[in-house]
C-alpha cells in the first residue's frame, strides 16, 4: 500500500491532506502524480469520483511551490478548464484546501455574475485560475486577463467539452498559450475522435486509464423499471416517499433530459410532500447555487437535475440516482450514476423505461456492458398513484418556455446543452470572442449568457441577471452580432409558437 508521504509531495500540501483526512491516494493519483512531477503531459481517464481533481492539482501545486515567482499582473501560472460553473467552483474550493499551507492564490471565475467584479479581481494576477470557457475569452477580450505566460494548462471532463461544442473556444485558448507548458487532459470517457483530437493540444503524453473506457461505478446497483410515460411521476413520487420514510435514502438526484421537465418534476415531488429543488441551465447563478447549498447541507434531501449538472454535483452522501427518463447519449448514463458510489460509498441508479426508451436502454447496455436488474413496479401500484395529488400545472411564465424546448427537440445535455453551454460557445455570427461593448446592456463585454435584470429577453421567464446560457439550436435564432440580424431571424415560419407569442418577443427584443 503506499501513500501520499511515498509520493514526493511538498510537506505543506501532506498537512493540508492529513486535515482533509486522506492518507491513501486512488489509482488514478498514484500513476498521475509522479509523472506530473516530472513536467510530463498526462492523457488521464477515469471514471467520476476516482480523484481526478487531487491528481493534477496537488503535483502541480507542487511545482508551482517549488519555484517561486512574483505574480504578474492580469495573469496566471496555472489555468484550469471546466466545462461547467458548479464543476469550475468545486475545483477551485478543492485546489483552496489543497493550498492552504501554501503562498498561493487561487480564484475561479464563470459566468452568471458580473464580470467587472472578477476583472478587479485578476488585476494582480493569480498563481491559479479555474475558469469555464466563455468567461475566460471574454476576460482576455475585455483585456482584463492574458495567458501567455501560463505553465500548467488543465483541461477537465474534455469529454463534455468536445460533446457542449467548445472545440473552438479551446482551439482558441490553445492558440494563445505559451508553446513551452504542461498540459494535461482528464476525461471520464474518451473516445477515439476525442483523443485524437487531444492530441493536437498535449505533446508526448503519459496515459493514464484506471477504468475501462465508458464503465459505470462498480459499487452501483443498477434497476430498471418498465413503464409508461404518464406513470413515471406517480412511480418516483411513490418510491421516494417510501425511501425518505424508511431511511433507506440519504440524498438523491433525479436527472431528466429537459429543463421544464426538471421543474415539472420538482414541482410534483413538492405536491407529493416531498422538499425537492431544480437545477438547470434556465436557472440564475444564485438559484443554481442555493439549490446546490440546500442540497449539499441534506436540507433538501432530492435534486432534479439535467445532463448540465451530471458533471457538476460532487456531494457525499448521494445514496440514489434516479433517470427520470433515459439520456438518448449513452455516455450521459455514466455520468448521470457517477454521482453516486463516490469515495468508496455505495450506491443505487434506478431507471425509469417507457416503450419509446428502449433503444436508449439497449444502447447504454451496449455501452456499459451491464444490463441492469428488472425492478417490478410496486403492488398496488394504480390505486396508490391514484391516492397522490393531481400533477401540477407549469406557470403561466414558464408555459412559452416549455413549447419552445419542445418544438425545437433541443437536448439538454448530451451533443446539446438545450441551449447555450455553460461556457457560452461564440463561433456563431459574432465571431470567435468579439466583445460587446462596455456600458451597453450587459457589464463590460459579453459574457456566458449574463445580462443585467433589463436585458433582452431569454429562452423563457426572464430572471434576475441570467440568459439561457447558449445560442439556440435546430431553428432557434442565429447566434448573429447585430441586434438587427437577431431580431430577423429570430424564429422560422411554422408551429414551433404561436403568433401572439411571436409578437411579445419582438417587442422585448
Amino acid at each position: 500500500m503506499s501513500y501520499f508521504s511515498d509520493l514526493g509531495l511538498a510537506e505543506p500540501i501532506l498537512r493540508a491532506l492529513e486535515t482533509k483526512g486522506y492518507s491513501d491516494p486512488t489509482p488514478i493519483q498514484r500513476q498521475s502524480i509522479p509523472a506530473l512531477l516530472e513536467g510530463r503531459d498526462l492523457l488521464g481517464i477515469a471514471q467520476t469520483g476516482t480523484g481526478k481533481t487531487a491528481a493534477f492539482a496537488l503535483p502541480s501545486l507542487h511545482r508551482l511551490a517549488a519555484d517561486p515567482q512574483p505574480r504578474k499582473p492580469a495573469s496566471c501560472r496555472m489555468l484550469v478548464l471546466s466545462p461547467t460553473r458548479e464543476l469550475a467552483a468545486q475545483i477551485a474550493e478543492n485546489m483552496k484546501g489543497y493550498a492552504k499551507n501554501l503562498k498561493l492564490s487561487v480564484d475561479c471565475v464563470f459566468g452568471g455574475i458580473p464580470i467587472g467584479k472578477q476583472a478587479r479581481r485578476l488585476v494582480p494576477g493569480v498563481d491559479v485560475l479555474v475558469a469555464t470557457p466563455g468567461r475566460l475569452l471574454d476576460l482576455i477580450d475585455s483585456r482584463a486577463l492574458t495567458i501567455g505566460r501560463t505553465e500548467i494548462f488543465v483541461l477537465d471532463e474534455a469529454d463534455q467539452m468536445m460533446d457542449l461544442g467548445f472545440i473552438h473556444a479551446l482551439k482558441r485558448v490553445a492558440n494563445l498559450l505559451p508553446a513551452k507548458r504542461q498540459s494535461l487532459f482528464f476525461s471520464a470517457t474518451m473516445p477515439k475522435s476525442i483523443e485524437d483530437l487531444g492530441k493536437q493540444f498535449i505533446k508526448n503524453p503519459v496515459r493514464v486509464e484506471v477504468a475501462p473506457q465508458s464503465t459505470t461505478a462498480e459499487r452501483v446497483e443498477q434497476y430498471v423499471s418498465f413503464l409508461n410515460q404518464p406513470e413515471k411521476q406517480a412511480l418516483l413520487s411513490l418510491t421516494v416517499r417510501r425511501m425518505l420514510a424508511s431511511k433507506e435514502l440519504d440524498r438523491g438526484i433525479v436527472f431528466t433530459r429537459t429543463k421544464h421537465g426538471a421543474d415539472r418534476v420538482a414541482r410534483n415531488l413538492g405536491a407529493a410532500g416531498i422538499d425537492a429543488r431544480a437545477i438547470h441551465g434556465n436557472k440564475s447563478q444564485a438559484q443554481r447555487t442555493a439549490a446546490l447549498e440546500a442540497f449539499r447541507q441534506g436540507s433538501c434531501p432530492i435534486l432534479v437535475a439535467t445532463d448540465i449538472a451530471a458533471r457538476g454535483i460532487d456531494v457525499s452522501g448521494v445514496s440514489h440516482v434516479f433517470n427520470f427518463e433515459l439520456p438518448n447519449v449513452p455516455e450521459q448514463y455514466v455520468h448521470r450514476i457517477g454521482r453516486t458510489a463516490r469515495a468508496g460509498a455505495d450506491g443505487v441508479a434506478i431507471s425509469f423505461c417507457a416503450p419509446d426508451e428502449k433503444p436508449y436502454l439497449r444502447d447504454i447496455e451496449r455501452l456499459t456492458k451491464v444490463k441492469p436488474e428488472v425492478m417490478p413496479l410496486p403492488e398496488n401500484f394504480l390505486a396508490e398513484a391514484a391516492r397522490l395529488p393531481a400533477p401540477v400545472r407549469r406557470p403561466a411564465g414558464e408555459e412559452n418556455e416549455g413549447r419552445r424546448e419542445q418544438g425545437h427537440g433541443r437536448r439538454d445535455g448530451g451533443r446539446r446543452d438545450g441551449g447555450r453551454s455553460d461556457a457560452g460557445r461564440r463561433d456563431g455570427g459574432r465571431g470567435e470572442g468579439g466583445a460587446r461593448r462596455d456600458g451597453g446592456r450587459n457589464e463590460g463585454p459579453r459574457s456566458e449568457g449574463v445580462r443585467n435584470g433589463g436585458g433582452r429577453r431569454a429562452d423563457g421567464p426572464r430572471h434576475e441577471g441570467a440568459r439561457q446560457e447558449g445560442p439556440r439550436h435546430d431553428g432557434g435564432r442565429h447566434d448573429a452580432g447585430a441586434e438587427g440580424a437577431a431580431k430577423r431571424r429570430f424564429r422560422p415560419r411554422g408551429n414551433t409558437t404561436t403568433g401572439q407569442h411571436r409578437n411579445k418577443v419582438r417587442r422585448v427584443v
